[in-house]
């Protein structure tokens, strides 16, 4: 962690990192040589994240990093995680929000609470949970919620519809942060993940549901709307048109099967 190319990551990068390092470090094989580690050893400690694949492949980008600063160190000569395949993990992720959760959210928690200002800023901007833990008043210009984003360093300019403007209207006494935990106090991104944890499971919604899922709703709603790919990357700040791709592919698919059967109908033998 003291590595020039650690302390050049992004600080959230940083934080993701260090907090799996760290994790590492109270494991009883954190005490053994780094010279005697083998690939089967890997694997070994993988096994354990069969139900957990996405937290078992950081922790093998964890070890690959480790190991290759290792390397160059001189203190063994292969990286062991070499050909050690990453562990399987579903395609698509955290799961959208349907418009049935989303209303039987909003029916469980009113305008004003923590709950609903969170959730309605999520939903109504399609932004991670480490953007929206740092907007407030000041991120408001001109009826457009201001954000840079942590993770990639893009800024983005996102038009308050009206179902925010009611949400935001409807928190009293703000300071500095439309989230924040005390005056002028914002939650950690990771807070607020086990909160919507909470927040969920008290509206009776499945457990499946999370904040990232919101972000894909939002897309989703987008795409819904007709937007095209570019068009919706301008909202959720995507680099990678793929990424949109992948959030909105059902849509897409739903309706790309209504024009084809359409079609069908119009010129199929009366």
């Amino acid at each position: 962690m003291k590595t020039n190319a650690f302390l050049s990551l992004r600080e959230p990068t940083q934080r993701g990192y260090r907090n799996v390092l760290i994790r590492m470090m109270s494991e009883p094989f954190a005490s053994q040589p780094v010279k005697d580690f083998e690939p089967k050893h890997i694997r070994a400690i993988l096994s354990r994240f069969a139900d957990r694949p996405a937290a078992g492949n950081r922790w093998l980008r964890m070890f690959g990093l480790v190991f290759r600063l290792a390397v160059e160190s001189d203190m063994r000569a292969t990286d062991p995680t070499t050909g050690v395949r990453r562990l399987k993990e579903k395609a698509d992720g955290a799961r959208a929000w349907t418009e049935e959760e989303v209303a039987q959210f909003q029916a469980c928690w009113p305008l004003g609470s923590r709950a609903r200002t969170a959730f309605s800023l999520m939903l109504h901007t399609g932004q991670r949970r480490s953007d929206v833990v740092r907007m407030g008043p000041a991120s408001i210009r001109a009826g457009m919620i201001e954000v840079t984003q942590q993770k990639t360093g893009t800024r983005l300019m996102i038009p308050i519809l009206p179902g925010l403007a009611e949400s935001l209207a409807s928190v009293g006494n703000v300071g500095a942060y439309f989230l924040e935990v005390k005056w002028g106090q914002k939650p950690s991104s990771d807070s607020l993940g086990n909160l919507m944890r909470d927040w969920v499971s008290a509206a009776g919604l499945p457990d499946d549901l999370s904040a990232h899922g919101l972000r894909k709703a939002s897309a989703r709603r987008l795409a819904e709307a007709g937007c095209t790919t570019h068009q919706i990357a301008a909202v959720t700040g995507h680099k990678n048109l793929s990424e949109v791709a992948r959030y909105t592919r059902a849509v897409d698919q739903k309706r790309l099967a209504q024009q084809a059967m359409d079609l069908l109908e119009a010129v199929k033998p009366k």
